[in-house]
């Protein structure tokens, strides 16, 4: 993370007088007091095993909002002049930095204008509305919503709320450091997910400032990965996008606050790919027992997929930062990682085309203990020989080798089976 160094130090020169410290976090987190759930640091015994080091979760999905993102947009808000305030404020999200916003602005009173992507999920669509923000969707991305919402905010005098390039904003989500810190003081790897770049750069300072020596490690979604290439390039650039499950950290283009930060206090980046996403989301769900969504699960997701080094007595925390999943969303994620791990199969079997011959081949699978999920009868698209019928089955099963032990039952009763592939998909 050293290239671009030249280039990097014009840029830092310029955002010099924005910086962030331990001090600012500090009152922050006062200003906070009361107002904030002090999430709590969940100890991960499956994720442990999986890693072969002692792994925390940092359950931030549990914070007012859903989200680590009120601390910042109430830091941020409160500290607004009378006339900013009656003024009302703006600011574009991908949706949790939306219901940051609508809820300090909530709670002190201040009327909010917030601008989401026109594909922002329903979920956070509908709890941004419940919290008496005014929603507009605009664009097809964060940035389109971003440019939108600074013409607006000009337009009518909103004061522009920022989600991530502010030292206040950064300032709010570094409480979440302290916390880990006084609750885990013997940790030594930190991981949090990377957007804009604005709770890793005020986790990271708060924790090294507390604990030198710790470790911070971000990560991003390797489809909109823009911090690295900003840090190499010395200056906040955009990249091209592609769609992501993790939809809070789908930032094309970080911060001239936050690039610099995080190139100054962040030990690594890694990515993660949307396999790795949805394993993630799939391990906090049904391992850890937390609701996580795409970014949230990120940590988890780089955690498991071993990009990052930990040795056997390191005591490793990720944030799961945010919980705010569309319901359809999670499910089709465990689904398909449950094909993945070889506990949903597909299979076609050839029967006869005529009565009960149906209801006996699900009796014979009935009889090997897996689960029947879904049927579906084929006749001409498979062009099965006449008098027959083929069915494809959906089937749970324990794992691969009772998937084989349901194939050679049924194969022993007189059925052919054909197991079908997943499909391997090139986006």
């Amino acid at each position: 993370m050293r290239t671009g160094a030249s280039a990097f130090r014009r840029c830092y020169n310029r955002v010099q007088l924005m910086t962030v410290s331990l001090s600012d976090i500090q009152a922050a987190r006062s200003l906070l007091t009361g107002i904030i759930n002090p999430t709590p640091i969940v100890a991960d015994a499956k994720l442990s095993a999986d890693i072969g080091a002692n792994a925390y979760l940092k359950a931030e999905c549990l914070q007012r909002g859903g989200s680590f993102k009120v601390r910042g947009a109430y830091n941020k808000i409160s500290q607004l002049s009378d006339d900013e305030k009656a003024r009302g404020v703006i600011t574009a999200s991908a949706g949790n930095h939306a219901q940051g916003v609508g809820l300090a602005a909530k709670l002190q009173g201040v009327k909010a204008t917030i601008v989401l992507p026109e594909f922002a999920p329903l979920t956070k669509v509908i709890a941004t509305k419940a919290l008496g923000a005014d929603v507009i969707l605009h664009g097809d991305s964060f940035d389109a919503a971003v440019a939108y919402s600074r013409e607006l905010g000009k337009e009518k005098g909103y004061v522009y709320v920022h989600a991530f390039d502010d030292p206040l904003i950064v300032a709010g989500q570094g409480s979440v450091g302290c916390e880990i810190v006084e609750d885990l003081p013997d940790v030594t790897h930190i991981v949090v997910p990377i957007g804009g770049g604005g709770i890793c750069s005020g986790v990271a300072i708060a924790a090294k400032s507390l604990r030198p020596g710790v470790k911070v490690i971000g990560v991003q979604a390797a489809n909109v990965a823009s911090m690295q290439v900003s840090i190499d390039a010395g200056k906040p650039t955009e990249v091209a996008a592609r769609p992501t499950i993790a939809d809070g950290i789908a930032i094309k283009r970080p911060g001239e606050v936050t690039v610099p930060l995080i190139k100054e206090f962040v030990d690594e980046i890694v990515q993660v790919s949307e396999e790795e996403i949805a394993a993630g989301i799939y391990h906090c769900v049904l391992s850890a027992h937390i609701v996580a969504e795409g970014a949230g699960a990120a940590g988890v997701a780089a955690l498991l997929a071993g990009k990052i080094k930990l040795d056997a007595d390191d005591v490793v925390c990720t944030v799961l930062c945010g919980g705010n999943i569309d319901g359809n969303l999670l499910s089709r994620v465990i689904e398909q990682v449950l094909v993945r791990k070889g506990r949903y199969v597909v299979s076609k079997v050839l029967i006869l085309d005529r009565p009960g011959s149906f209801a006996a081949l699900l009796n014979r699978v009935a009889e090997t203990g897996a689960s029947v999920i879904e049927s579906n009868h084929q006749r001409a698209i498979w062009l099965a020989p006449l008098g027959y019928t083929g069915v494809e089955l959906i089937l749970e099963v324990r794992d691969s080798e009772h998937a084989f032990e349901v194939y050679k039952h049924l194969e022993e009763c007189g059925y052919h089976v054909q197991p079908e592939g997943q499909g391997d998909w090139q986006l």
